[in-house]
C-alpha cells in the first residue's frame, strides 16, 4: 500500500508542477505555435515592405509633382517676359510711326509754304516787270 501511495503521489506532484509550469500557455501544439509566428513575422514583413514602397513611391509623385509645377511656373514667368517687351516693342513702333508721321505733315507743310512764297516771289517780279 506504501508503494501505490507513493505512486499516487509521485504522480500528483508531477502533475501539478507540469500544469504549474504551463499555467497562462495556450492549449496547441509546440510545434503549430513557431509556424504561426514564423507566418505573422512574414506578414509583418511583408507589409512593411508594401507600406515602404508605398511611400516612397508617394515621395517620388510628390517630387515629379513639384518638378513640374516649378516648370510650369518658370514657363509661365518666360511667356509673360516675353508679352511685356513685345507689348513694349509695339508702344515703341506705335510712337516711332507717330514722330515719323508729324515729321512728315511739318515736311508737307514747309514744303507748301516754300511753294507758296515762290509763287508770290514770282508774281511780285511779273508785277514789277509791268
Amino acid at each position: 500500500m506504501t508503494k501505490l501511495l507513493a505512486i499516487l503521489a509521485a504522480t500528483f506532484f508531477s502533475a501539478s508542477a507540469f500544469s504549474a509550469a504551463h499555467v497562462g500557455a495556450p492549449m496547441t501544439a509546440p510545434a503549430a505555435k513557431p509556424a504561426a509566428t514564423a507566418a505573422a513575422k512574414t506578414e509583418m514583413k511583408a507589409d512593411a515592405k508594401a507600406e515602404e514602397k508605398a511611400t516612397k513611391a508617394q515621395a517620388a509623385a510628390e517630387k515629379k509633382k513639384a518638378r513640374a509645377d516649378a516648370k510650369a511656373a518658370k514657363k509661365a514667368a518666360a511667356d509673360q517676359k516675353k508679352a511685356e517687351k513685345a507689348a513694349a516693342n509695339a508702344g515703341a513702333t506705335k510712337k516711332v510711326t507717330n514722330a515719323e508721321a508729324t515729321k512728315d505733315k511739318a515736311v508737307a507743310a514747309a514744303d507748301a509754304k516754300e511753294v507758296k512764297a515762290e509763287v508770290k516771289a514770282d508774281a511780285k517780279k511779273e508785277a514789277a516787270k509791268k
